[in-house]
């Protein structure tokens, strides 16, 4: 009998954050990447360890090392967070 109740009430709580969600209209505002976020974009794009980040303008150069001993250079938009080869 509790196993029904609490199985009916979380089908109640996740149908009522279904319901509120699809009500409310959300703007998304992305907000600028910071330098932890463009290493986290760069190791996700690219693995490898992180041997230097530069501040530009209007983007990040991250500077990996990968597994294999290469070494490249992403760059990374501050404002879109898109990831580009250098």
């Amino acid at each position: 009998m509790r196993v029904l109740l609490s199985l009916s009430f979380i089908a109640c709580i996740s149908f009522a954050n279904f319901a509120q969600a699809s009500t409310t209209t959300t703007q998304t505002v992305q907000a600028e990447v910071n330098k932890k976020k463009a290493v986290i974009l760069a190791k996700e794009t690219i693995g490898g360890k992180t041997l230097k980040i530069t501040e530009k303008t209007d983007f990040y150069t991250v500077r990996i090392l990968k597994s294999d001993g290469h070494v490249v250079d992403l760059h990374i938009n501050k404002k879109t967070g898109e990831v580009k080869k250098d």
